[in-house]
C-alpha cells in the first residue's frame, strides 16, 4: 500500500486533461534548482546533465532537493521537475528518459513492477527489483532511511497494554478500533490476520488525520508512515513489524541507466550512505511542522553531512 507516489488514477487523469488544456503540465513546466546553472547561463557543467523528478508530497520533494543540490555541488547540471504526481507518470518518464532520477521506495516500487512479488526484507526486495526492472532502469544503493507503513499507538497505550511489536497486538486487537486510509482495510485485513492473527473491533477511514485520531482516542491504533513527524510531536509509538507484514521501504534513487554517469552514481550513493530514518524524521518536522522551505532544509542537511 505504501507510497503510491501521488494521487489516484482518476486525479491523475484530471491533471493530464488540465495540462492538455493549457493549465500547465508539471512534466513540461520545470523549475530550475537554485544551485544549478540555468538554461541561459554559462557553458554546461562538466559533471553531465540530469533531470530530477518528484512525486507530489513533501517528503519526496525534500529528497529530490537533496539529490539535486548534492549533484550540483559536484558540477552536474540539474533540472528539477517537482510535485509531478503519481508513479504511473513518473516511472514511465524515468524509463523513457524524460526524467533521469526519482527518489523511490523499494517495496512499493517492486509492487508496481511485479504485482505478484512476495519479497519483504530489504535484501530480498532489492534483489527482486534488480531482477524485475527493465533494462532502461536501475536502482542505486538504498539508504538506511525507510518510510514505511506502521501500526502506531500512543505511548500511554503501549505502556498500559505492554505493546512493543505488532505481534503484541494480538492479545488486545479485538478491543481496538484501527484507523487508516480508505483502502487500508481491503489491502491489509487478511495480511494482518495471516501474519499476526490480528482481528480488530472496527476499521475506520481516518486518512491523513490518522495520527491525530490516535492522539485524541478516536482510534486506538492506526496506520501512520514511519517518517511522519506527528509521531514525535504527538508522542506516539510505532510498533515493530518483526514478522514483516509490510515490505521494506528503504529510500533509493531510481535512475535511467543510460543517462547517469559515475559522478551521479557516486554522489547519490554518498547521500544514501548518510540518510537514516531518524534523520529524515527530523528533516520532515522542519518541512511539515515548522513550514521551512525544502531547499533550505536540504542544504542544511547536506552541509552538516559534508556533502556540500
Amino acid at each position: 500500500m505504501k507510497r503510491l507516489l501521488g494521487t489516484a488514477a482518476v486525479l491523475l487523469s484530471a491533471m493530464l486533461t488540465l495540462g492538455a488544456c493549457g493549465g500547465g503540465d508539471p512534466l513540461t513546466s520545470a523549475s530550475q534548482s537554485p544551485e544549478a546553472p540555468t538554461a541561459s547561463g554559462s557553458a554546461p557543467a562538466t559533471g553531465g546533465k540530469v533531470v530530477i523528478g518528484s512525486a507530489d508530497f513533501p517528503e519526496n520533494v525534500l529528497l529530490a532537493e537533496i539529490y539535486s543540490q548534492a549533484l550540483a555541488a559536484k558540477g552536474v547540471q540539474v533540472e528539477e521537475k517537482l510535485n509531478v504526481g503519481s508513479r504511473e507518470v513518473l516511472y514511465d518518464q524515468v524509463k523513457s528518459g524524460g526524467l533521469t532520477i526519482l527518489p523511490e521506495y523499494v517495496g512499493s516500487l517492486l509492487g508496481y513492477v511485479d504485482k505478484a512479488a512476495t519479497a519483504k526484507t530489504k535484501d530480498d526486495v532489492v534483489a527482486a527489483l534488480k531482477e524485475k526492472l527493465p533494462a532502461e532502469l536501475e536502482i542505486l544503493e538504498p539508504s538506511a532511511a525507510e518510510d514505511n507503513n506502521s501500526l502506531t499507538v500512543t505511548k500511554a497505550t503501549a505502556e498500559k497494554d505492554g505493546l512493543t511489536t505488532i505481534e503484541d497486538l494480538a492479545k488486545v486487537s479485538k478491543n481496538y478500533v484501527v484507523g487508516g486510509p480508505p483502502e487500508f482495510q481491503s489491502r491489509q485485513e487478511k495480511n494482518f490476520k495471516d501474519t499476526y492473527g490480528l482481528e480488530f473491533k472496527e476499521w475506520k477511514k481516518t486518512g491523513a488525520a490518522t495520527a491525530d485520531a490516535i492522539k485524541d482516542g478516536t482510534v486506538q491504533v492506526g496506520n501512520v508512515f514511519t517518517t511522519d513527524p506527528k509521531i514525535v510531536v504527538n508522542d506516539l509509538v510505532s510498533l515493530q513489524d518483526n514478522k514483516h507484514a509490510f515490505a521494506a521501504e528503504n529510500i533509493t534513487p531510481l535512475v535511467n541507466k543510460a543517462a547517469v554517469n559515475d559522478t551521479v552514481r557516486t554522489t547519490l550513493n554518498a547521500v544514501s550512505a548518510k540518510l537514516d530514518t531518524a534523520g529524515l524524521v527530523a528533516l520532515m518536522k522542519r518541512v511539515a511542522v515548522d513550514k521551512e522551505n525544502p531547499d533550505a532544509v536540504a542544504k542544511d542537511w547536506l552541509t552538516q553531512n559534508g556533502l556540500l
